[in-house]
């Protein structure tokens, strides 16, 4: 296996061993579902076991595949990988739950997000959806699917009939873009606050025609950026001042259209 590359066939596989892997973390995730403790961490998010526990399953099931590669994830960090292999080796990017929010209030909108990165940028996906039993995944040059059909982004140009979704008020404050929120809120008729890996899915089977999405970490945009490109949509990145990023995707043309709202 290339150390900066992959074939079809070994994306293919990878796909195979990160649906796997999301399918421990089900096995973690749905019997603690409203049955869980709430932590607050040292940057006031919350956490629970379940976060902890699906990312050790996660974990275990990347690492005994593909023990060279590294895994950075939420609630472990960074770990494995060769040593001074630098940053060309691919390495897998893993939230637990995205929507710990959700998942610790008993809302069934939580999903668990895996990436797999090489050379700088995402070539593989996925997004799960425990409590819906919806999933979807994607690899560079293989397209995204939900389940076994494949899935595409909404090509809506109007944003008078459009759906746009958007994260918390409080990220956009964060990222400097209160006025581009507030512009949302004046001219968009249809937004809606359809929030993390759940909004993001939404996106790339069309139902919701664009998100903006703030005050990122990686393991919360990995897995978008490649979807929505396989899902023949537009996804740009915004980097912030205090090391997150911002995300806007979805139909090229409202891309387009909502660039123009951020600073």
């Amino acid at each position: 296996m290339s150390r900066d590359a992959l074939t079809r066939d070994e994306l293919v596989q990878a796909c195979q061993v990160a649906e796997r892997a999301a399918d421990r973390a089900r096995e973690e995730t749905l019997p603690r579902f409203r049955g869980v403790d709430v932590e607050i961490k040292a940057d006031g998010s919350p956490v629970t076991e379940a976060d902890r526990a699906a990312e050790r399953a996660i974990r275990s099931v990347l690492q005994e595949s593909y023990p060279d590669f590294g895994v950075l994830g939420e609630e472990y960090g960074e770990e494995g990988g060769e040593s001074g292999a630098g940053p060309d080796l691919p390495h897998w990017i893993v939230d637990p739950i995205d929507g710990t929010i959700c998942y610790s209030r008993g809302i069934p909108l939580f999903s668990t997000l895996i990436a797999l990165v090489a050379g700088g940028r995402s070539i593989l996906g996925l997004i799960d959806l425990p409590a819906l039993g919806e999933r979807y995944v994607g690899f560079e040059g293989g397209g995204c699917r939900r389940g076994a059909e494949p899935v595409r982004v909404s090509q809506e140009k109007d944003l008078s009939r459009a759906i746009v979704s958007h994260g918390d008020v409080f990220c956009f404050e964060r990222a400097g873009q209160s006025a581009a929120f507030e512009r949302m809120a004046r001219e968009i008729r249809m937004l809606r606050g359809y929030t993390d890996g759940f909004g993001h899915a939404l996106v790339l089977g069309g139902g919701v025609d664009a998100m903006i999405d703030f005050d990122l970490n990686p393991w919360d945009a990995a897995a978008t950026e490649i979807l929505v490109r396989e899902a023949g949509g537009d996804c740009r990145s915004y980097p912030q001042e205090n090391g997150k990023l911002g995300l806007l995707f979805g139909s090229p043309p409202l891309v387009e259209q909502l660039s123009s709202f951020l600073d």
